[in-house]
């Protein structure tokens, strides 16, 4: 981190958890509202008033708060993220509302992600807030990673399990995967149960302990960011699926790092 920078990575962590909050009173509030604006974005994908909400609510108490960081959300412009890394400053990763399709369908699987990256590109901090699901992951560099689910805490720690033969796969779905598609479905075949739970979920359930691999074939940095740190601080491997680390190369392979290689040749074929 900077030196210049005044806060600890607890400051910022203890930040991050006031913003996902703030998050979750708006989100809970249009969660199933008849009145739900849904606007399709330019990509095709749908984004609703509540998604805008939050990605501005959040902007307005980090302009307060860390004046001198940058924003990069999904909703409104991710140009800062040129500027930071330009400029070597921290930056704020937000999507306001992963699972936007699920939320919008009135099923409760989804999260805000907000995670903060330092000047080197290493996330430092991440929140995943799921309030229809009553958790909360978060963690920082250095202070573990941890839920709070029905206002009771503990840690995660990712599974021991040593074989693909013995693991349970997570997913989103089928749609992405080109050339490797063969692949990935032959994987399925290898492992001891395949389960599509999903989005930050899948992913989530890694650093809990309760899936032992996850896949997505195709994500944006937001989509990532607050996931990176909260795996790795629960003893996980986060890579692309060519094994590159980190949240900026548009895929995603979670896992319990005993198993990483071995899941990242199955999916190379």
């Amino acid at each position: 981190m900077s030196q210049s920078r005044p806060f600890s990575v607890a400051d910022d962590l203890a930040l991050a958890l006031r913003l996902a909050k703030i998050a979750d009173e708006i989100t809970l509030n249009r969660f199933q509202a008849l009145d739900l604006v849904i606007e399709t974005k330019p990509d095709a994908t749908p984004v609703t008033d509540a998604d805008k909400a939050v990605e501005r609510a959040i902007r307005e108490l980090l302009a307060k708060e860390r004046s001198d960081d940058l924003v990069v959300g999904e909703e409104f412009g991710g140009k800062e993220l040129v500027e930071a890394q330009q400029n070597s400053e921290h930056y704020w990763v937000i999507d306001p509302i992963d699972g936007t399709k699920n939320f919008l369908r009135g099923i409760p699987v989804w999260a805000t992600l907000i995670g903060l990256s330092n000047p080197a590109n290493e996330i430092i901090a991440g929140v995943v807030s799921a309030p229809a699901l009553s958790r909360t992951w978060y963690a920082g560099a250095g202070l573990g990673a941890h839920v709070q689910e029905s206002g009771n805490q503990r840690t995660l720690h990712v599974s021991k399990v040593s074989q693909l033969s013995d693991a349970q796969l997570s997913y989103s779905d089928l749609i992405g995967w080109g050339e490797r598609k063969r692949a990935f479905l032959a994987l399925q075949e290898q492992v001891w149960r395949t389960r599509a739970f999903g989005d930050f979920w899948s992913h989530m359930l890694v650093a809990e302990g309760a899936v032992d691999i996850a896949v997505e074939p195709s994500l944006s940095l937001w989509d990532m960011a607050a996931l990176e740190i909260i795996v790795k601080e629960a003893g996980g491997t986060f890579t692309n699926l060519d094994g590159v680390a980190g949240s900026h190369g548009g895929s995603l392979v979670t896992s319990n790092g005993i198993l990483h290689d071995d899941l990242l040749k199955a999916l190379r074929g």
